[in-house]
């Protein structure tokens, strides 16, 4: 049997997170078209008859990290390509156009000793191509595969070839409650309840928050009662969040508890609200 890690590397919305989710068939990471989504490396399992495989998802790598949360999550993908894998995928995003912050993505891959695969997503996009500007890295890395990870159109082949260069491997132990092996479940609904930030909020509202869940607590009639906090830096956003009578917080919490029964299976009531902490950027991890 196959076994072994795969690192997934590329900037900010190349659809790492997209690939990782649709393949395993379950979310796992948290998207949205804004950049900054990922903020922390995911470790995902996929399994079939092949094998196995930890995928490991990390944030997308910024160019300019003005702000703290942006120095630590470039800081988090650093951390990631330092552990242990048998095969990268560099993906990138032929709609966009190859600049300074792409070259600080391939200066990364260069440095890793690992056999690397070329992934080019977004094939279902062909309005605007910027193709021809990454033609030149076939010549570096000349295993390419073309793929859409929102359609998971090409990705049986680019499967078939994971498991080709991994390693035979010990088995590993399948993970229980969902296929994610390195965050707890309270990480886990803090993220969903994050996505929905993003989705629903604009300037710079996502990047100004974080979920806490303070209580997950089994209550009578098998309903799960989730009580979660949503943190932002300025007294302005939290008004936003909050909206006009209450309209913004409770669109965010029906969301939540809607994409948290699915996930999970089960009945919950959410308590969610919103606070200040301009300081909570300082402890992330």
């Amino acid at each position: 049997m196959k076994s072994g890690t795969v690192l997934l590397i590329g900037r900010p919305n190349v659809g790492k997170s997209t690939f990782v989710n649709n393949l395993i068939g379950q979310k796992v990471a948290i998207t949205s078209p804004k950049p900054q989504t990922t903020r922390f490396p995911i470790q995902a399992f996929y399994e079939d008859e092949r094998g196995q495989i930890i995928f490991v998802d990390t944030p997308g790598v910024f160019d300019k990290t003005k702000d703290m949360l942006a120095k630590k999550i470039n800081l988090q993908t650093e951390h990631a390509l330092k552990e242990t894998v048998d095969v990268v995928l560099y993906m990138v995003d032929h709609t966009r156009r190859r600049d300074f912050e792409e070259a600080k993505v391939l200066g990364m891959v260069r440095k890793m000793n690992k056999p690397t695969l070329l992934i080019v997503n977004k094939t279902d996009l062909q309005e605007k191509t910027y193709l021809p500007q990454y033609e030149f890295l076939k010549d570096e890395f000349p295993e390419m595969f073309k793929i859409s990870a929102l359609n998971k159109t090409h990705v049986d082949p680019l499967l078939a070839r994971l498991f080709e260069l991994l390693p035979e491997g010990k088995q590993v132990k399948s993970p229980s409650v969902y296929p994610a092996l390195n965050i707890d479940s309270k990480t886990f609904l803090s993220e969903l309840i994050r996505e929905k930030i993003f989705l629903k909020t604009g300037e710079e509202i996502p990047y100004s928050a974080s979920v806490v869940i303070d209580e997950v607590t089994e209550r009578e009639n098998k309903v799960t009662y989730i009580k979660a906090r949503i943190l932002t830096t300025k007294n302005r956003y939290k008004k936003m969040l909050v909206g006009a009578g209450g309209k913004k917080i409770k669109e965010l919490g029906t969301m939540s508890r809607k994409e948290i029964e699915l996930a999970t299976g089960k009945k919950i009531f959410l308590d969610l609200t919103v606070e200040t902490d301009p300081h909570w950027q300082e402890v992330l991890h």
